[in-house]
């Protein structure tokens, strides 16, 4: 093939990757938004201790987000590979199993978490001045967890058959409802941190009723199975294969969040005020680096499923590229705007100085998260979940421990430099996996390198 088919053929495989990409990252920037819209109005509102508390609950409710999103992440992988081999009276059982599996899971972990609101606080030294709003504002976040459950179930059958725009219609619907709540409920009725939760629950199971019912009118494989294809056991055992270790990933990722909000609670509200908005801030900025991978995964997937290997492999190699793009963008966009973002959010003079701070250090390490989260990305297509997860887990103790060896030498800075060290180490397991599998694989995405 010459090099002008070769270009021209990695043009159209960067077109359909952004054609993709971009639907999923318009949704992730407008759940951003919608989280965002809690924090901005209430810390203009109620002021930066009310601000704390919501951002010292962001960890706890990430524990139950990002469990649901892993494992969803697995089934979307799954559903691509069955609809790229053309198995598609397979997709309905996966559906209609997960989503009595996780919705029923989910209800009880969140009844669990409303009973343990407080203490689960205290145990991660809330702070005191913070602790009853967190508490007033966690338990009733915990209401929407089982909407989330079933919306994530049908969003991920929705990007595994090659719809990403159902889904940001459904979060757009969902952004909407909560802005107009929030002003309503908090800058209106002054139901404080309370308003803000309940206008969150109300927006999420408007998204997920939404996605439901367009779903099945408009997508017959999507349709829930009734009777005893309802709960289909073969594919419960399939969907676990591929979602439970990404589950244990992000569950464990999500633990050390916590480790971690309890490690930065201990540099007062003011850090923590700044850290966890800036954490908001940046949880945007990776959109369009998450979502290219989500991409990438479920390209791949298709190709795979379909015995498509050398088309898997170039769409490694060309998302690689749009990734590192799209990486330096962000890097060079957020260095000298992360500070007047957090502002914006109604945080103090000190607590804007501090994220400016942090977002100086943790944007230069941007590119290393872009690269490593593409080459993740195929790893998983290709059905590589076990491995990726087990490289996150160890990136995560890295942080953990480079948190606490270097606070001496950092400070509160420390928060930054850890969490971009750990990536360096994911970026290297992930590229050493891919060698090791490129030495035995004819159509390797390696060979091209």
């Amino acid at each position: 093939m010459t090099n002008h088919q070769n270009r021209k053929r990695f043009a159209g495989i960067a077109g359909t990757l952004l054609r993709f990409s971009l639907p999923l990252m318009l949704s992730g920037i407008l759940q951003q938004l919608y989280n965002w819209a809690d924090a901005f109005i209430v810390g203009n509102v109620e002021g930066e201790t009310a601000l704390a508390a919501v951002g010292a609950t962001t960890t706890v409710v990430n524990f139950y987000v990002t469990a649901i999103t892993g494992f969803t992440l697995g089934l979307a992988i799954l559903v691509a590979q069955k609809y790229g081999s053309g198995e598609t009276t397979a997709i309905s059982r996966i559906v209609s199993t997960f989503s009595l599996f996780l919705g029923g899971v989910f209800v009880l972990f969140a009844g669990l978490g409303m009973g343990f609101t407080y203490p689960l606080l205290r145990l991660l030294h809330t702070t005191a001045d913070t602790i009853h709003l967190a508490q007033d504002y966690l338990q009733i976040i915990f209401l929407g967890i089982p909407f989330l459950a079933v919306y994530n179930v049908y969003a991920a059958a929705l990007r595994g058959i090659g719809d990403s725009k159902t889904p940001f219609y459904s979060v757009l619907l969902s952004s909407i409802v909560n802005v107009v709540l929030d002003i309503i409920f908090v800058a209106l009725f002054r139901w404080h941190v309370a308003g803000a939760a309940i206008a969150t629950v109300i927006a999420q199971a408007a998204m997920t009723i939404y996605l439901v019912i367009y779903s099945v009118r408009h997508y017959p494989v999507l349709r829930f199975a009734w009777g005893k294809s309802a709960f289909d056991k073969s594919m419960f055992r399939h969907g676990c294969r591929f979602g439970f270790p990404p589950m244990l990933q992000s569950s464990v990722s999500s633990a050390g969040s916590l480790i971690l909000q309890n490690f930065m609670n201990g540099f007062g509200t003011s850090t923590v005020a700044a850290v966890t908005t800036a954490y908001r801030v940046d949880s945007i900025v990776m959109v369009p680096i998450i979502n290219l991978g989500s991409g990438i995964s479920t390209l791949v997937a298709q190709d795979y499923g379909a015995g498509r290997r050398k088309q898997a492999g170039d769409n490694l190699l060309v998302g690689t590229a749009v990734m590192a793009l799209v990486s330096l963008l962000l890097t060079v966009l957020v260095i000298p705007t992360g500070g007047r973002l957090i502002g914006l959010f109604g945080a103090g003079p000190e607590a804007i100085a501090i994220g400016s701070a942090f977002f100086r250090r943790i944007a230069c390490f941007y590119l290393v998260f872009g690269l490593a989260t593409a080459v993740r990305s195929y790893l998983e297509g290709t059905g590589d979940v076990v491995y990726s997860s087990l490289a996150g887990m160890a990136s995560l103790v890295c942080r953990i421990a480079a948190s606490y060896a270097l606070v001496s030498l950092f400070d509160n800075m420390v928060i930054a430099w850890a969490e971009g060290f750990s990536w360096v180490v994911l970026l290297g397991l992930y590229v050493g996996r891919l060698i090791v599998k490129g030495r035995n694989t004819k159509d390797s995405p390696v060979s091209e390198l």
